[in-house]
């Protein structure tokens, strides 16, 4: 016997409130999440239409009290229904509940008010509002009320909050002239938009040739209606943005919607920008900085057809959408489409996924494939196509890769080399405009004391503080808890005064630039400098207008950004991700480094780039220098193989984390011994073993890694670990999560 638990109100506070249900035989087959069924409902047995978000072999109370399933509901299939099977397909591959899998997909709040406009308007005849203004005008006490009256004998209708503000009417007078049926309120829905108006609609760009085959072929599957994916592999400044703007030209012809994933939301700007001069205002955003009515809105214009381009990162994914037709990713190589909440998905798979449920196609798009996207499509899971040259004609930028060992026999002990420094002063004498990419915000990256080794640490976090420079004093912060303390001016443990800083950061870098061109502008995008609303665009817009000689940030200024005049791009540590504990470090290094080259010489100009690093000769550095995808791919598959990492073998961590130190650990050893109890063939067990931070927030962690070259095998294991969790009383509020392929 199976038993569905189900929803009868889609609304997000009411997600948690299900109600279990016998599935009958005969729809064992038929029922499954997301689908819409008649249920009796209520004392009197009503019947109502409600969403099954899962099913299960155990049921919650006696069954006698369960009452069955009428059958599926006749009724069209609703966008919630959809995003309730997607809903379901998260928290079977990425493991979570299915509330937060839930919440994941339908975040909006529904109890957010929305916005209106309110009009008064007589409700009696003006021949009967000109009696009652003249009785109204002899009184002492209702001279508002003839006021108001002979304002709207003149006209037809006056704003809400113009009679409140400009005639000094009080809301009580509105009130009790509405009681008497002598005036009227017309309410009419304004939703709030965040998109600005960014001009008249620009002439359709002429397409290359190898920009008008790619779009063509594309066009020519979606008409096909097969479903597929496709990967733009296309160089830097090849022009993908061009080529996926006619393809979705063609999609809203026929009448369907389009969503457009980006990584960040520091391209929100100029994407938005682009999208709005094509196709107007039906294109919206959703993201983080959002106010909640703001995203409320964009939703619910997205519902009524309002709104037929979404573009934002992951959240836009779950935009409600009645007729979907494409979803794009661009810079879909990019860390930021895999959630570091849970459920840890990946938005890729999950985007191929709605579009399986919507009948609607998928677009990749990147520069630097992600090495398991370029797997897939030379396996042919999807369709590659090229863009080999750049959309102007123009080359790509020259690249310099400085030795900084080199640097530092000649006695230069800068952050910048000779080189960087002569190339950054010839094009501020040109009015040219220069990026410096640094991976690392704040000041300096660690503080420690010369004469013991002592490293300040985060008392709560397993990690080192970071120094920033505050108005107010130096300060050490850790970018995991938000700790902070000043500056010392002696070491914590020997009190001795040789403690300072190491390593840099683009604080840091900020400061040398205006010592050294104290005449140039500079401007600085990190995290420390985009925490409120509009400050992304603020910074972004100052340098596109050139009120800014150069622009110091981390990754966030490296992913898709168009500036014509920009022909410099410095980068200053490139080995920062080289060395990191992780299978893809190699893979982000060449990612990282590709993108920044790729921000030089995109206009009439030709670029260059000055690579600093210590590590020349490294294949992830020299393969991105010349912008050698193919040789970088090669190189790292053959690794990937040889170790079973993704994508040619499956992978799943398991984080169990408490803030019990030794439960954490007796927790992890024994799910550890429970895996190895299943002795499935294939299945490698790494661990368990602390976690690369292996405290943050005073909570312990510790990891258990799991590798299969089967990923159906790696879920049957979770689930089977999430069971007996279950079971075991004491395990009830342990913090255990789950992450397929993690990155």
């Amino acid at each position: 016997m199976l038993f569905a638990n189900v929803i009868v109100d889609i609304s997000h506070e009411k997600l948690d409130k299900t109600f279990q249900y016998i599935i009958p035989k005969e729809l064992e087959n038929k029922v499954m999440a997301g689908c819409q069924v008649d249920i009796p409902f209520g004392r009197g047995d009503r019947q109502i239409s409600g969403y099954v978000i899962e099913i299960e072999d155990k049921p919650c109370m006696d069954v006698s009290r369960l009452k069955e399933i009428k059958g599926l509901s006749k009724k069209s299939l609703m966008i919630e229904s959809q995003l309730i099977a997607l809903a379901g397909f998260i928290k079977e591959r990425y493991g979570s509940t299915m509330n937060k899998a839930l919440k994941t997909v339908i975040p909006i709040k529904q109890s957010i008010k929305g916005k209106e406009k309110k009009y008064l308007k007589l409700k009696v005849t003006k021949e009967e509002a000109q009696i009652l203004y003249e009785n109204y005008k002899k009184r002492k006490n209702t001279k508002g009320r003839a006021e108001l009256l002979n304002e709207l004998i003149n006209t037809e209708s006056i704003e809400y909050e113009l009679v409140i503000a400009k005639l000094a009417i009080s809301d009580q007078i509105i009130k009790g002239l509405e009681k008497q049926n002598i005036i009227e309120i017309d309410r009419t829905a304004v939703y709030r938009n965040p998109v600005g108006d960014y001009g008249t609609e620009e002439d359709r760009v002429c397409l290359n040739d190898e920009q008008k085959r790619v779009t063509e072929d594309i066009i020519a599957d979606i008409d096909s209606e097969k479903g597929n994916t496709h990967l733009i592999f296309g160089v830097t400044g090849s022009g993908k943005t061009e080529v996926y703007m006619e393809i979705i030209h063609h999609v809203l012809s026929k009448g369907k919607e389009v969503i457009v994933l980006i990584p960040e939301i520091s391209l929100t700007y100029q994407t938005i920008k682009r999208f709005y001069r094509r196709f107007g205002d039906i294109v919206s955003i959703i993201n983080s900085k959002l106010s909640q009515g703001e995203k409320y809105d964009q939703f619910e214009r997205a519902k009524n057809g309002e709104v037929k381009i979404m573009i934002g990162p992951r959240s836009a994914l779950f935009t409600p959408f009645r007729n979907l037709g494409l979803i794009i990713i661009d810079e879909e190589h990019e860390g930021a489409y895999k959630s570091d909440m849970v459920p840890k998905y990946h938005a890729r798979d999950v985007a191929i996924e709605r579009a399986r449920l919507a009948k609607a196609n998928v677009i990749l798009g990147s520069a630097t494939p992600a090495v398991a996207t370029y797997y897939k499509a030379l396996k042919g899971e999807y369709i590659l196509h090229k863009l080999s040259k750049r959309a102007n004609n123009m080359s790509l930028p020259h690249v310099d890769i400085v030795d900084m060992r080199e640097e530092l026999e000649n006695g230069n002990r800068d952050i910048f080399s000779d080189r960087l420094k002569m190339m950054i002063a010839d094009r501020l004498s040109k009015k040219e405009q220069v990026m410096l990419f640094m991976n690392r915000r704040g000041y300096s990256s660690f503080v420690s004391c010369r004469k013991c080794g002592e490293t300040v640490k985060c008392p709560h976090c397993d990690v080192s503080l970071t120094l920033h420079k505050k108005r107010a004093g130096d300060r050490l912060i850790c970018h995991y808890c938000g700790y902070s303390i000043e500056m010392p001016k002696f070491c914590p443990k020997c009190e001795s005064r040789y403690i300072g800083r190491f390593g840099m950061g683009t604080e840091q870098i900020e400061e040398k630039i205006s010592q050294l061109f104290p005449k140039a502008k500079t401007l600085r995008m990190d995290m420390d400098t985009t925490r409120a609303k509009g400050d992304y665009e603020k910074i972004l817009s100052s340098f596109c207008d050139g009120e800014a000689d150069i622009l110091v940030g981390t990754q966030m200024i490296v992913k898709g950004h168009d500036f014509s005049n920009v022909t410099l791009v410095g980068i200053i540590a490139a080995d920062l991700s080289l060395f990191a504990a992780d299978y893809m470090a190699g893979e982000r290094t060449f990612e990282l480094l590709t993108q920044a080259a790729g921000r030089a010489g995109r206009g009439d100009i030709a670029g260059s780039v000055v690579i600093q690093t210590y590590n020349p000769d490294a294949v992830s550095i020299r393969t991105a220098a010349s912008q050698n995808y193919e040789e970088f791919y090669q190189n790292e598959i053959g690794y990937r193989i040889l170790m079973s990492y993704p994508p040619a073998g499956g992978m799943m961590a398991i984080l169990i984390s408490d803030k019990r130190k030794d439960f954490a650990d007796r927790v992890a050893d024994d799910i550890a011994k429970r895996i190895e109890k299943t002795r499935i063939e294939g299945l490698v067990i790494i661990g368990p073993s602390k976690a690369a931070i292996a405290k943050i927030n005073d909570i312990y962690r510790n990891m258990i890694y799991l590798k299969h070259e089967d990923e159906d095998i790696l879920i049957k294991v979770k689930n089977a670990i999430l069971k007996y969790i279950d079971m075991v009383q004491e395990y009830k509020d342990l913090s255990i999560q789950f992450d397929l392929n993690p990155m």
